[in-house]
């Protein structure tokens, strides 16, 4: 019996979360359709531009995201302080670019007068909403969901577009969250329908790549501010510099089929997390089979489990590769 959700999230544990959706019986619904020639390669940027323009309304922000053939990879930070920091009337509008709401909420939008009881129940309706704009579990419905009604309306069909239940991993630290970024970020060269992460389409390598070429980072992305350090900024505590040039060469390296071999000397960010070459092309190959749903170091997991009382998984390979 699957686990349910809310005891494979929790924020106390970690904001960070990689999630995966896949379509039904891993049909190729979002590409080209070998049997019948038909593309439906724009079903890719429908997801992408979605999946943006949620950020823009939940406390939930991209670390990176790659939209494949037949899933989608989002490597997810919920952001539980931007959500309290919001008024009863910001947490109704949001709410409201997604949904109707209830009558109270609308005529509360709208600036009518309520009498006490009314004002009540709104405020009690917005303690749910605002719970919601800081779920993982509403946010993917909200971004799956539309994508679904949409690629049904086009193929004049109904039933699922995806697989019932999306996949979760808890990221519990920063080599986690490294790994896990460059593994979603190089999915497209690792199945050799890009060459290197800048032509990368749908992804969010790309979308960083173009960014800093004007010394900009993507507004509806996380923000990397660097390595941590007392009262840093809220975003991706490395530097671009470092991940975009390691990416980059893991890519090459992935397409060139050479294992073990990044540069003569290691990228800052591969140092500071002390992770090895061997255990980095294992890690960027492979991390969503080596764990199952939590993942970082042998300590950190031991401790998840001791506290939500579960079986420990994933201890060996941690051990193997964050060594």
């Amino acid at each position: 019996m699957p686990t349910p959700r809310s005891q494979q999230i929790s924020l106390t544990d970690t904001p960070y979360y990689h999630c995966v959706s896949r379509c039904v019986r891993r049909a190729f619904l979002c590409g080209n359709d070998e049997v019948t020639g038909k593309c439906y390669e724009h079903r890719r940027a429908w997801v992408e531009q979605r999946l943006l323009q949620l950020t823009q309304i939940f406390a939930i922000d991209v670390c990176a995201y790659a939209v494949m053939h037949n899933h989608t990879h989002v490597v997810l930070f919920v952001d539980s302080e931007q959500a309290s920091a919001w008024s009863t009337a910001e947490v109704i509008k949001r709410w409201h670019l997604l949904y109707a709401g209830t009558l109270f909420t609308q005529q509360f939008s709208r600036g009518e007068v309520l009498i006490a009881p009314a004002i009540e129940q709104v405020e009690a309706t917005a303690a749910i909403y605002r719970q919601r704009l800081q779920d993982i579990s509403w946010f993917m419905r909200a971004l799956n969901e539309p994508i679904a009604r949409q690629a049904n309306l086009e193929d004049n069909c109904t039933g699922r577009f995806w697989e019932g239940r999306f996949k979760s991993q808890a990221l519990l630290d920063e080599t986690a969250l490294a790994a896990c970024m460059a593994y979603v970020d190089l999915n497209p060269v690792r199945a050799a329908i890009a060459e290197t992460p800048e032509q990368s389409v749908f992804t969010s390598i790309q979308l960083r790549i173009k960014a800093a070429l004007n010394n900009e980072q993507p507004k509806t992305l996380a923000k990397f501010v660097g390595n941590p350090k007392q009262a840093m900024p809220k975003g991706l505590p490395f530097e671009l510099t470092d991940y975009l040039h390691l990416v980059d060469l893991t890519g090459r390296c992935m397409r060139d089929d050479k294992r073990g071999f990044i540069n003569n000397k290691l990228p800052n960010i591969l140092i500071r997390l002390g992770i090895s070459v061997d255990n980095w092309f294992a890690l960027t190959h492979h991390f969503e089979g080596l764990f199952p749903s939590t993942v970082g170091k042998a300590h950190s997991i031991e401790h998840y489990c001791q506290q939500h009382h579960k079986r420990r998984q994933g201890i060996s390979n941690s051990q193997r590769y964050f060594a």
